[in-house]
């Protein structure tokens, strides 16, 4: 796919589950580092770390087409705030493809800090959030009234705060979003410990937005009937 976004190296959305007419699509945001204008690679450990989850995600809800998104850069890149673009892009790629389908973040990181930037669009319904990036706490304030956030945060995290995406959280909850914070336990930021519970929970939010989004395509067509 080509891209309007500047930068030599234009984004990429990658198919882990590939449905005709979906009834969601999970857009899976990989993390980063905070200032690289290196090109992002897929064979990138961020990158890698997060196609487990995927394909987790793709086994569990076949109904439901999982895209992996490649950045232009790795790096956040300050005010340029690099992947925010290359997920707006992707969100546009998507409508383009499957029409207002529900789309659900499942992002880690970096990913999460571009994931809450962009909480403003419209077919968003969804973050799955895995040890954010939200040195802030403000990140979710784009966040609307009637949209899911679940965040996954290990106590033991050293890359980013486990305090601030809490705070995140309660602000977003705060203003009406359903939003839940799940402590981790002893895990940091890299998910290497207990990799399967990690993966466990994944799917159970992402599992747990997918019969939400069925329920209330099934619900719409009776409302209207009244």
């Amino acid at each position: 796919m080509t891209s309007t976004t500047p930068g030599p190296h234009p984004p990429v959305l990658h198919r882990i589950h590939h449905v005709a007419a979906p009834t969601m699509v999970v857009l899976v945001l990989h993390g980063g580092k905070v200032r690289s204008t290196e090109p992002a690679q897929t064979n990138h450990l961020s990158a890698a770390r997060m196609r487990p989850f995927a394909r987790a995600v793709a086994r569990r809800m076949p109904d439901a087409a999982v895209l992996m998104l490649q950045y232009r850069f790795r790096g956040w890149n300050g005010s340029d705030r690099s992947p925010v673009a290359d997920v707006r892009w992707a969100l546009d790629k998507i409508r383009d493809r499957h029409g207002d389908v529900p789309v659900v973040l499942l992002a880690h990181s970096m990913g999460g800090r571009a994931a809450a930037a962009v909480a403003d669009d419209p077919s968003v319904d969804t973050i799955v959030a895995l040890a954010p990036w939200w040195p802030d706490g403000t990140e979710t304030d784009l966040m609307r009234p009637g949209q899911h956030l679940q965040v996954l945060h290990g106590r033991l995290d050293r890359w980013t705060s486990p305090k601030t995406s809490l705070q995140a959280t309660l602000r977003a909850a705060g203003r009406g979003v359903d939003a839940r914070w799940l402590s981790m336990g002893l895990a940091g930021h890299f998910m290497l410990m207990r990799p399967w519970v990690w993966t466990r929970r994944v799917t159970a939010a992402v599992g747990a937005a997918a019969a939400r989004i069925a329920d209330d395509a099934q619900r719409a067509p009776q409302e209207n009937l009244r």
